[in-house]
């Protein structure tokens, strides 16, 4: 029978304890990290603003903010059906080419010479272009319905809506419809979409701000039945 040496003898009695230090260093090191994550966790909510919504029942709740291209989708309902109702109703009062300039602030850039071509179509442009309508002379658009929207992107959305144009006149108090069908994609935008003016706003300014307190923009009209739509 062969006896272990002093010095091997030390080195096996070690190396348990070496084994137990680590074990115990590694468990240490855990609980470190999952305590700074928690103070992180912490004082992330901390630093994140929260917004007070007041509910329609009077209670007041605070809410974390959403992410920028979140919106909920009667808001994207509500942005659509207004947008178009006030972009596309016209009277002496209201003339086109004064509500175009204001509403055309929540459609990009890229769809307004699209779309203001779309709207003249709908009248004459010399009536488009001319400041005051003729007297008596209304246009109404009835929004029907808008469908539920459907992502089709991050920050981006589809609706169909079903509308009528309605002129009225003097001589035909009973007006004629005009069918405005279209799908309508919109995305989010990450500010106010529409801006006052420094000097003697009008009512439609208000109503185009408060639309863009939204931060939506239109950013393509096509027929109802177009299936490449995007």
């Amino acid at each position: 029978m062969q006896l272990l040496k002093p010095e091997n003898n030390k080195k096996s009695s070690i190396l348990p304890l070496l084994a137990v230090g680590t074990f115990g260093l590694h468990i240490f090191t855990l609980i470190l990290l999952m305590f700074h994550g928690s103070l992180l966790q912490n004082l992330s909510r901390q630093l994140t603003p929260q917004s007070l919504v007041q509910l329609v029942d009077g209670r007041a709740i605070t809410v974390d903010p959403k992410p920028s291209f979140e919106r909920n989708p009667e808001t994207i309902r509500h942005f659509v059906g207004e947008t178009m109702t006030l972009m596309l109703t016209w009277s002496q009062q209201q003339p086109p080419k004064t509500i175009w300039a204001i509403s055309s602030q929540l459609l990009t850039n890229d769809l307004q010479p699209k779309l203001q071509a779309e709207i003249t179509n709908l009248t004459s442009a010399a009536q488009f272009e001319n400041i005051n309508i003729n007297r008596g002379t209304e246009y109404v658009l009835v929004v029907q319905k808008i469908s539920q929207p459907i992502a089709i992107g991050n920050g981006r959305w589809k609706v169909e809506m079903l509308a009528n144009q309605l002129t009225f006149s003097n001589y035909d108090n009973l007006g004629t419809s005009t069918p405005f069908n279209k799908q309508i994609l919109v995305e989010a935008v990450d500010e106010q979409a529409a801006l006052l003016p420094d000097v003697a706003p009008l009512p439609w300014h208000f109503a185009a701000y408060r639309l863009g307190e939204a931060r939506l923009k239109i950013y393509n009209i096509c027929a109802i039945t177009d299936k490449n739509c995007s």
